[in-house]
C-alpha cells in the first residue's frame, strides 16, 4: 500500500495536441512522481478525458494552491477538472426501503476496509432495518414519503446530508423517486437496479422475467440524474438462468448481483475513477 498521500486530477476536455505534454509537466515542474496516468479521447465528442495521480510528498506546491495553480491552465483548455486527496475520507450516506442485502454488503465491505470511508447515516422511508443501524452505531432515520409529503420531506433529507456533512448518497435499493430539485440540490447520488428495464420496469420484474423464459439477467449501478433511471452508467453485469430456475432463483441470482455491483460503483467512485461526461462514463480499472 502506498504510505505516501497522493493527488488525483480527474480532467475533461475538448482534444487538442499537446494536452498530455502540459498535464505532465505541471506535475514534474512542481516536483511530482506521476504513479498512475490515463487517458481516453472519444472522437465521435471530440473530447480528451485522463486521470492522472502523483504522489505528494515531494511536490512543492502546497495542497490548498494546487487548484488555484492548475486553473491556470485549465481555463485556457475550457476543461471540466476536480482535483482529490487520497487521505481524505469521503461520508457516505445509505439510503433503503425494506430489503436489507446491499445495505449490508456496503457495511460489511466498509467494516472491511475494502474502501475508506464512513457510514454516519442511514436514511429510510420505512423503519424495518433501523435495527442493522443499531448494530453498527449508524444513525438512523425514519422519514415517511407520500406524494403529499415528498418536497417537504426531501427538505429534510437535505439537512440531514448538510449535517452529516456526506459526500455520497447510495441508494441501496430505496424505493422512491428522487425530485429533480433534490437531485439539483445533491448531485453525487449512485442507484442499484436490476437491468430488466425497460422491459420489465414497475412492481415484480422477477416474476415478468420468469414467465418470459429470460436466459440472464443483470444489475445495473448508475448515478441518479432528474431522468429516472437514465443516468450514466458505471457498473453492469449478468448472470444466465436456465429453465430450472424459478422465481426465487431469479431473485437470488438478482441479489447477488446487486450487491456486487453496487460494491464496485461505490469503490470506482470512491476512488475517483469515474469520468462523468454526457450521459456516459469512463471508468478507470
Amino acid at each position: 500500500m502506498l504510505v505516501s498521500p497522493t493527488a488525483t486530477l480527474l480532467i475533461s476536455c475538448p482534444d487538442q495536441k499537446g494536452l498530455v505534454a502540459k498535464i505532465a509537466n505541471f506535475v514534474y515542474s512542481n516536483g511530482g512522481n506521476i504513479i498512475h496516468a490515463d487517458q481516453h479521447t472519444d472522437f465521435l465528442a471530440g473530447l480528451f478525458l485522463a486521470r492522472i495521480e502523483w504522489q505528494l510528498d515531494g511536490f512543492n506546491l502546497p495542497r490548498d494552491v494546487i487548484e488555484p495553480a492548475f486553473r491556470a491552465i485549465a481555463q485556457p483548455l475550457n476543461a471540466k477538472w476536480q482535483i482529490h486527496f487520497s487521505d481524505a475520507v469521503p461520508r457516505i450516506a445509505i439510503w433503503v426501503s425494506r430489503q436489507d442485502h446491499c445495505l449490508f454488503d456496503l457495511i460489511w465491505r466498509q467494516q472491511a476496509k475494502e474502501f475508506a470511508a464512513e457510514i454516519p447515516l442511514i436514511i429510510s422511508n420505512h423503519e424495518n432495518l433501523s435495527a442493522i443501524a443499531t448494530q453498527f452505531n449508524i444513525d438512523f432515520q425514519h422519514i415517511p414519503i407520500t406524494k403529499e409529503t415528498k418536497l417537504k420531506q426531501e427538505v429534510k433529507q437535505i439537512e440531514l446530508l448538510q449535517q452529516h456533512k456526506i459526500d455520497l448518497v447510495v441508494l441501496a435499493k430505496y424505493m422512491q423517486v428522487l425530485s429533480p430539485e433534490f437531485v439539483a440540490q445533491f448531485p453525487n447520488i449512485i442507484n442499484i437496479h436490476h437491468s430488466f428495464l425497460p422491459a420489465f420496469a414497475g412492481a415484480n420484474p422477477y416474476q415478468r422475467a420468469y414467465e418470459r423464459g429470460v436466459k440472464i439477467i443483470g444489475a445495473t449501478a448508475h448515478y441518479v440524474t432528474a431522468d429516472l433511471d437514465e443516468g450514466p452508467i458505471i457498473e453492469q453485469d449478468v448472470v444466465q438462468v436456465s429453465h430450472r430456475d424459478d422465481v426465487n432463483d431469479l431473485i437470488r441470482k438478482g441479489k447477488d448481483l446487486e450487491r456486487v455491483v453496487l460494491a464496485r460503483a461505490v469503490r470506482s467512485h470512491l476512488q475517483n475513477r469515474i469520468l462523468v461526461y454526457g450521459n456516459r462514463t469512463v471508468v478507470i480499472g
